[in-house]
């Protein structure tokens, strides 16, 4: 199984890891004009317009961390204008996705402005134009075969967009277009200062960090370390690190914002991110944390049951259950993904309607697959890698039948996952030089993924049960039989018994791990074969 993978030196790592980025890292001064996205200058002159002539301007974000962040952009502009903005998120529960006939009900106004949503929002258009409010639609998602009747489509993913990179998220559209609006109105806005909020959008949103992605993540996590925003001194407290990753806004941060949408109300989310106290954004942080803690429970039981209910026959995962909650769907699928090596579909029913969020695996567009079986839903949207969708209750077992064999005639190659082990590494390499070269290579994620190593029939010394709930696990082992080094793994959410043969083979990350005012390497285990 793992006869292919070679010894590594860290002379040959690194020249691995260079071989990700055959050009050099772009420059601020280098990301691609705005005016180049599609109807971008035709829709920053029409909110210059509106701002100059007093009339009301409304922002539907999303109720997702990309949402939230493009809608906190948005909210934090106008504010230094200074101009009134009505920002409303729907709810996921009452209002479902984006800007629906359901959410216009409540607005009045003269301009309504979408950010990370709008792209389907093929009647909610209809509305507006009856009702004689003018629409901008600033969206990433991939267009239907029919596009919204808006005054202005603002997407890089329009087949007539020239804008050059078109793997951005929600948030940076957004910021993209207040950089033309800033100069319609000749403003002095520094628009470095909402890289903070844009860098946890592109992270959470598993933007790949590559070309202005990177560059973006890279300033946005200096600009958090620095920046007097309440929502990231709270941030910064509670990560307590001399140096934020991407992995930390991954893993510690992104699931907190968006637990507020997913359990209760993403406007939570939306008054941290633009608190103008440091005590107003610590009020809602705890209450994040509150969530987070029950969103984790809620996911726990709701992947147990699932992992059950699989077919593991199938190439594509598709399950759904009565009670789980609608809120968790999305990490479900994540979750059965990790678990399957499948791409996974999770659908919550309730009253005969089956609403539900898609996950992908290496090259497979899940995107294209569900599009294919359009006929069977009410409603999705989405881009490669995740999706969300509708559909009856009754159409379940067909459409799962339908995607199945349409993946069937994918090549099994596109399956594969892109997290492919590295090489193995001598013990004696594994030190601070090691770790330096890996933070060379940063921001890590998607597009850019963390190296996995290898160890390989390596002697376990012992195991130790961590946390609280004693849920992790401590392994020692020895790499080689005489060797006198040994090295430390940690197995978090795994509770590992000693083998019979007292042997471990597993693939792991190497991190920085800060307590205490003290670093040290970190070995995390990634995989037991």
């Amino acid at each position: 199984m793992f006869s292919t993978i070679p010894e590594l030196s860290k002379s040959a790592l690194f020249e691995l890891l260079l071989q990700r980025f055959p050009t050099e890292d772009k420059k601020l001064s280098q990301i691609p004009n705005p005016a180049l996205l599609n109807d971008a200058t035709k829709a920053a002159q029409k909110i210059a317009h509106a701002i100059k002539n007093n009339k009301k301007i409304t922002v539907v974000g999303d109720y997702d961390v990309d949402g939230v962040s493009s809608t906190a952009i948005m909210v934090d502009f106008f504010r230094q204008i200074p101009y009134p903005l009505e920002a409303i998120i729907p709810n996921r529960f009452s209002d479902g996705y984006g800007v629906s006939p359901n959410v216009l009900e409540r607005i009045d106004t003269d301009l309504l402005i979408t950010v990370d949503n709008g792209i389907s929002a093929i009647e909610a258009a209809k509305i507006c134009k009856v009702r004689n409010i003018d629409l901008i639609i600033t969206d990433h998602h991939t267009p239907l075969n029919t596009v919204p009747e808006a005054y202005a489509i603002v997407n890089p993913k329009l087949s007539t967009c020239q804008y050059p990179f078109k793997e951005i998220c929600g948030a940076q559209v957004a910021w993209l277009l207040l950089g033309l609006v800033k100069k319609e109105l000749n403003l002095s806005v520094d628009m470095k200062q909402f890289l903070d909020i844009l860098c946890i959008a592109i992270i959470a949103d598993i933007m790949p960090l590559v070309d202005i992605n990177r560059t973006l993540v890279q300033e946005g996590l200096k600009v958090l370390t620095t920046s007097k925003r309440a929502s990231s001194i709270i941030i910064r407290d509670f990560l307590n690190k001399t140096v934020i990753s991407s992995e930390d806004i991954a893993f510690a941060i992104a699931p907190r914002i968006n637990s507020a949408g997913r359990l209760e109300d993403a406007s939570i989310a939306l008054k941290f991110f633009t608190a103008t106290s440091t005590n107003d954004a610590y009020k809602e942080f705890e209450l994040l944390n509150t969530l987070n803690d029950l969103r984790k429970t809620t996911e726990a039981e709701c992947t147990k049951e699932a992992i059950e209910s699989v077919d593991d026959s199938c190439s594509v995962i598709v399950v759904a259950g009565k009670n789980w909650h609608e809120g968790v769907v999305g990490i479900v699928a994540s979750r059965l993904v990790d678990y399957f090596g499948k791409p996974s579909i999770v659908l919550s029913c309730e009253n005969g309607v089956a609403k539900g969020s898609a996950r992908s695996i290496g090259e497979v567009s899940i995107y294209e697959l569900i599009k294919t079986h359009e006929s069977f839903l009410t409603k999705f949207g989405g881009h490669k890698m995740a999706a969300g969708l509708g559909l009856k209750e009754e159409n379940i077992d067909a459409f799962r039948i339908a995607i199945n064999e349409t993946a069937s005639k994918l090549p099994p190659e596109d399956f594969l996952p892109k997290d492919a082990i590295m090489g193995i590494l001598s013990a004696q390499d594994i030190d601070f030089e090691l770790l330096n070269l890996l933070e060379s290579f940063e921001p890590f994620g998607e597009g850019n993924l963390r190296p996995k190593f290898l160890l390989r029939d390596a002697e376990i010394v012992s195991i130790k049960l961590m946390g609280s709930d004693k849920s992790h696990s401590k392994i020692e082992v020895r790499q080689f039989p005489h060797a006198k080094q040994t090295l430390e793994l940690i197995a978090f959410r795994t509770v590992l018994e000693m083998p019979k043969n007292k042997k471990l083979t597993c693939s792991y990350t190497i991190t920085k791990n800060e307590f205490n005012n003290r670093v040290s390497l970190q070995l995390l285990i990634n995989k037991i074969y």
